[in-house]
């Protein structure tokens, strides 16, 4: 009877003790902070393997802040992890055996208009039929730092949203500024090229794209040590166009010479009154391109 009466003992404390713990908050599992590329907390063969490296950290210096921090957000049955600089990561909250992980882009480089940034692409992602997913990041303002939204509007390609202060300053995304004095003088002859028509729109967006890489901002399309070939070719050309601009005039000022002497008319379109329009083109176009050297302390 006693071996009895202790064995009921202990089941009854066995199941007081069970229920006092499922009564109480528990975590069975804990869910890692992180995930992918970022998740330290996997085996080394169970994580996400990327296919480049990102590239360096560019672009306005007060976004750098941004570097190595990581931003969630969870829609529906999915987690996306925004870390800027670095990776776009998309993560399936289900129990399934086979719920979806996989990485939507590597940090690549800026999407440039009009003297503005207007994204960043992180491409070169996971496989998706005969081609790589990739994601445009839109910079916006707002009062925290977070992702806002996620969508897909072509078949694995993603924009998100993110938001933040650090570009609610109405120059926090102009280009001109963050470039070295050296760029922004290529900046500014190529202007000029252009507003004398020496160059094609095309080719002053070639101009742009050579200067944009040079800086860092765009991924390069060619190997580096063709870039001095580029650019020195690039000079060359404008030279030439100059030079040819002056032999025109040249002609130009010689046949007016001509009719003057036999008296014959034309009309009068003085070249002086063109190289001053020229100039004050020009100087107008540089104070415009300059944009706001006083971004990081107002921000801050």
């Amino acid at each position: 009877m006693s071996l009895i009466f202790r064995q009921y003992f202990h089941l009854s404390c066995l199941f007081i003790l069970v229920d006092f713990a499922f009564s109480g908050k528990m975590k069975i599992v804990e869910e890692p902070n992180t995930f992918g590329l970022n998740n330290h907390l996997l085996a080394q063969g169970s994580r996400l393997q990327a296919r480049t490296t990102p590239s360096p950290v560019s672009g306005p210096r007060h976004l750098h802040h941004l570097a190595g921090k990581c931003f969630s957000y969870i829609e529906s049955t999915y987690k996306y992890e925004f870390c800027p600089f670095h990776n776009i990561t998309q993560h399936e909250q289900t129990f399934r055996w086979n719920a979806y992980s996989g990485i939507l882009g590597i940090w690549q480089e800026w999407a440039i208009q009009n003297n503005s940034f207007t994204g960043m692409w992180m491409r070169e992602g996971d496989s998706c039929g005969n081609k790589n997913r990739q994601t445009k990041v839109l910079l916006t303002c707002g009062n925290s730092s977070k992702l806002a939204q996620v969508s897909e509007p072509q078949t694995c390609v993603y924009s998100l949203t993110f938001e933040t202060p650090l570009v609610c300053h109405p120059h926090s995304l102009l280009v001109y500024p963050v470039l070295g004095e050296k760029l922004q003088t290529e900046w500014d002859e190529a202007e000029q090229a252009r507003y004398d028509g020496l160059v094609t729109e095309q080719g002053y967006d070639k101009l742009l794209r050579d200067l944009f890489e040079e800086a860092g901002l765009l991924k390069r399309t060619q190997p580096k040590t063709e870039e001095p070939k580029r650019t020195q070719k690039a000079q060359q050309t404008l030279e030439q166009c100059r030079q040819d601009v002056e032999k025109k005039n040249a002609e130009i000022e010689r046949l007016r010479s001509l009719l003057s002497q036999h008296n014959i008319p034309y009309e009068q379109d003085t070249a002086e009154s063109k190289a001053a329009a020229a100039a004050a083109a020009a100087e107008q176009g540089k104070q415009h391109l300059r944009g706001d050297t006083g971004l990081i302390a107002d921000l801050l």
